[in-house]
């Protein structure tokens, strides 16, 4: 299996030092409704307050298209990027923290390029907390995550979509902290402006957890059956078939779909069906050939929803060099590898999707 997963051995031994930055730390609120813990507040600095941050300015943005060329929109929320340099930096960093910076483009990469051929990709910088969030009781995860993050993130599409969307259908699309703050967003910001809802064509709420109390909620919102429907949520994690520990962004009675054939029963997947998934370099960029694109490496991963955990299992990667364990995430947690496992599915669904909708 380690010579099958050549591709993968040593560049994605480096992601375990990487999940920290791309765990998406946090938990939501499954509410919609954002607000500010004196937890969040502690943790914050003068750098990091509450003064809202301004998205007409362009260096609040990891990607803007200067001309968007595609007829469909993708809005994309980052994993955690952020990076404690010391234990006295604050728990939410500033916008223009060098380590988010740096760590949420190389996200972007492994992640949001899915999307690339699809639509226009949006996605805004945000200040987000560090790692440390998970050692929190899951009532101040819910207001941390639900204060700056949530704040900023809504904000910043607001902003899109009265100034850049221009009445295109789109895509949300997020990993982790990303997702968390998604499902405020959705909760929220849609449940205000059904007029936008009705353009959205998926939610990708992928490395966190929707569950059923949620979706009793937000009876605007619906999960996702079958790999044809729009105006739908996406959610999946993937670990190993034994989980040394706990899941810290698996909540009880989480949903998943299985992110090869797009439905919910616990059939499994072969490695066979994956379109393809990607290899990660070192320094966590993607690997490219010669002429600079994304190569599929195909016959690898395997996907099976296991509806009692809430999670999909892959059994067909090799759990020693690809998830050891963290004090972070138990062995056997794939949360770095929700996107690239399934990087070439996810692209061809999301096309797919987007087919459906604008056929309707």
């Amino acid at each position: 299996m380690l010579k099958k997963l050549a591709g993968f051995a040593v560049p994605l031994i480096v992601a375990v030092f990487l999940i920290g930055l791309m765990a998406g730390c946090g938990s939501s609120s499954n509410s919609g409704k954002a607000s500010t813990s004196p937890s969040s507040s502690s943790t914050t600095s003068s750098s990091t307050s509450q003064k809202p941050i301004d998205y007409s300015k362009s260096a609040h943005w990891l990607s803007l298209p200067s001309s968007p060329e595609k007829t469909v929109d993708v809005f994309f929320l980052y994993p955690s990027s952020y990076e404690k340099a010391n234990a006295n930096d604050p728990g939410i960093c500033a916008i223009d923290n060098p380590s988010m910076l740096k760590n949420s483009k190389l996200a972007f990469g492994r992640d949001a390029t899915a999307f690339e051929t699809v639509g226009n990709i949006y996605a805004p910088y945000y200040r987000q907390s560090d790692v440390s969030v998970l050692s929190l009781p899951q009532a101040e995860q819910v207001k941390v995550i639900g204060g700056i993050p949530t704040s900023d993130s809504v904000a910043a599409f607001d902003y899109y979509i009265k100034h850049y969307n221009k009445g295109r259908p789109f895509i949300l699309a997020g990993h982790s902290q990303g997702s968390n703050v998604l499902i405020n967003l959705l909760a929220g910001y849609m449940k205000k402006n059904p007029r936008v809802y009705k353009r959205m064509i998926a939610a990708y709420v992928i490395g966190y957890s929707v569950t059923p109390d949620y979706l009793a909620r937000n009876p605007h919102l619906k999960f996702a059956d079958g790999p044809d429907d729009t105006g739908v949520i996406i959610s999946y994690n993937t670990e190993a078939p034994v989980v040394e520990g706990t899941n810290p962004v698996v909540l009880s009675g989480a949903l998943a779909i299985n992110p090869i054939t797009w439905t919910r029963g616990e059939t499994l997947a072969t490695a066979e069906q994956n379109l393809g998934s990607i290899e990660i370099n070192k320094d966590g960029s993607v690997v490219l050939n010669a002429e600079g694109k994304i190569v599929p490496v195909k016959n690898v991963v395997d996907a099976r929803v296991d509806k009692a955990k809430g999670v999909v299992i892959c059994s067909s990667a090799d759990v020693v060099p690809l998830s050891p364990g963290n004090q972070t995430f138990p062995k056997g947690v794939y949360h770095s590898f929700d996107y690239p496992f399934y990087y070439f599915d996810i692209r061809a669904n999301a096309a797919n999707r987007v087919a459906h909708f604008l056929n309707k």
